[in-house]
């Protein structure tokens, strides 16, 4: 039998080479953004207008040689535009806001920092995956943390309490009357305190399994106001207690347990027996090609790097990934006993879904 050798078409190579590079230097900004972030590069490009290395340099107390490497790289990438006529770099207004203004929900900084942190911790998640045993999330880095709060929380304060609750039948009324709520998965409490705020009538109990994003909930919600009517607990989502509640929320987090049907069961154990619980996972299809876009391949990015090992390190490993789409999240509350399921919103990042009892 004669081997068949596919011939190799010099065009499409140096295509795919060319592509490589891009992707290099695309992979390389996500460090570039964080540093632009920490060092005021793009605060001091957005307050004082067009600059030279010199004078970025002089207004963020940095060094030129820097600044100036980095202003390149920023103008090569199109995050700053450059005038050969005066030697300055200028951030545009439209990526002022993506970069800068953190209660917009275009703001993409906190993506970067996420980002940053997954590829940090990336050397274990290569060694893990010659095993099959995972990474927990306590055990990634501040930026992982930081910067997942950072990227969500803008699109949570611009939909959870204006279009994805009321997108929800009758909860508005139960927590504008007062209702008791549990928010399982809840890392820093941005998402508790948040509807505890605008719900002051109502009771919330946020849990994370992560002892450290606890008791950072629970500093924020002293700050913000200490009468607030949100208490915190250190507890995975199958060990949840109280109830019964009238609404528990799972922001983004679903996919990441070990045992999301265990987390589910126990969901319906707590309920009320007219009770909702809503699940914000990322936006996904029920087949992979359908997610075979630039929103599906960051997501699938941090499913492999993230999400996944987080699963895995947790008993039972189902490891759902982050682009388990709506049919899976169904068998997951259905095998849980639940009989009411529906995707209530859907985002370009989000998929909303109501389940009931």
């Amino acid at each position: 039998m004669t081997d068949t050798i596919t011939p190799v078409d010099p065009e499409k190579l140096m295509g795919f080479v060319f592509r490589a590079v891009e992707e290099t230097g695309a992979a390389l900004n996500a460090a570039l953004v964080v540093m632009g972030d920490r060092l005021g590069y793009y605060r001091c490009l957005a307050d004082r207008g067009p600059s030279t290395p010199a004078e970025l340099a002089e207004h963020t107390a940095t060094d030129e040689h820097y600044a100036r490497e980095w202003l390149n790289a920023q103008a090569a990438g199109s995050f700053v535009t450059y005038d050969n006529s005066t030697g300055r770099y200028h951030l545009p207004p439209e990526q002022a806001i993506a970069l800068l203004d953190e209660t917009s929900p275009a703001f993409v900084g906190g993506l970067f920092q996420l980002a940053y942190g997954t590829l940090c911790d990336a050397g274990t998640i290569v060694e893990v995956a010659r095993t099959g045993d995972g990474m927990g999330w306590g055990e990634h880095n501040s930026d992982v943390h930081d910067g997942c709060e950072r990227f969500f929380f803008p699109t949570y304060a611009a939909n959870v309490v204006d279009s994805w609750i009321p997108a929800l039948d009758g909860v508005v009324d139960k927590l504008s009357a007062g209702a008791r709520v549990a928010d399982v998965g809840c890392g820093h409490g941005a998402s508790t305190i948040m509807m505890a705020t605008a719900f002051p009538a109502s009771t919330f109990h946020g849990t994370d399994a992560h002892a450290a994003s606890v008791q950072t909930a629970r500093d924020r919600a002293n700050a913000a106001a200490p009468d607030l009517p949100v208490t915190f607990d250190v507890t995975g989502a199958d060990g949840m207690r109280g109830g019964p509640y009238d609404l528990i929320t799972m922001f983004d987090c679903l996919h990441d347990m070990g045992d999301p049907i265990g987390a589910a069961r126990r969901v319906r154990e707590v309920i009320a027996d007219d009770g909702t619980w809503m699940i914000v996972e990322p936006a996904a299809g029920d087949h992979v090609e359908d997610n075979f876009n630039p929103i599906g391949r960051a997501y699938y990015g941090f499913s492999t790097l993230l999400c996944t090992p987080s699963s895995l390190a947790q008993p039972v490993g189902l490891a759902l990934g982050t682009q388990a789409g709506p049919a899976r999240i169904r068998d997951v509350v259905t095998a849980a006993g639940f009989t009411r399921f529906r995707l209530a919103v859907q985002t370009p990042f989000n998929n909303v879904f109501e389940v009931r009892p």
